[in-house]
């Protein structure tokens, strides 16, 4: 009598192992989220460029969202386009604004600011989390407008770029470098 492989210990040994490999990389590795989008759409403030301060000015607190940096996406491990600034709020608080965001969905992506220059091509992949980064929240959506407000801890001029991070792969989607806007 010949024993039939679908009926032996080993045979469903294997077959459970393949089913919880499976299993785990598509929990790793969520390929679905290539063909999933998020559209968010956040009011942007209405902000004026940064003023030129004289001394008596420097104490007055400005009566709109002023503009401090500001920068446009580029590429990295996936095409990544928008703009972002760093605003300062009337009562002295920080946030950073995405406008027109758009790049692909990913597992565990988060926006940072890093003390990094932004780098094109793949030598700017794997840098942001080399030096100083802060973490500002999970991306909220990978299409759109959104705002992400600074921790009161959080010193805005220590930073150079903005990254959508992706925790999981370490690896950056895109990243736009902080310009100072002239005033």
């Amino acid at each position: 009598m010949t024993r039939r492989p679908l009926r032996t210990p080993v045979t469903w040994i294997v077959v459970a192992a393949l089913g919880v490999g499976v299993a785990g990389a598509l929990y790793w590795f969520q390929p679905w989220r290539l063909f999933t989008d998020t559209v968010v759409a956040e009011p942007l403030s209405t902000t004026m460029p940064q003023p030129s301060q004289s001394s008596s000015e420097a104490a007055d607190v400005p009566a709109s969202p002023i503009v401090l940096a500001e920068g446009t996406f580029v590429t990295h491990e996936h095409d990544t386009s928008g703009t972002v600034r760093m605003v300062r709020n009337p009562d002295g608080s920080h946030q950073l604004e995405i406008d027109g965001l758009d790049t692909s969905d990913g597992p565990d992506l988060r926006v940072w600011l890093s003390d990094q220059r932004v780098r094109t091509g793949t030598a700017g992949w794997r840098v942001f989390d080399d030096g100083r980064y802060a973490e500002l929240g999970k991306l909220k959506g990978n299409h759109g407008d959104q705002v992400y407000r600074l921790a009161a801890g959080v010193d805005p001029a220590a930073f150079r770029s903005v990254s959508i991070w992706c925790k999981r792969f370490a690896v950056s989607f895109g990243a736009a470098e902080l310009a100072a806007v002239p005033s």
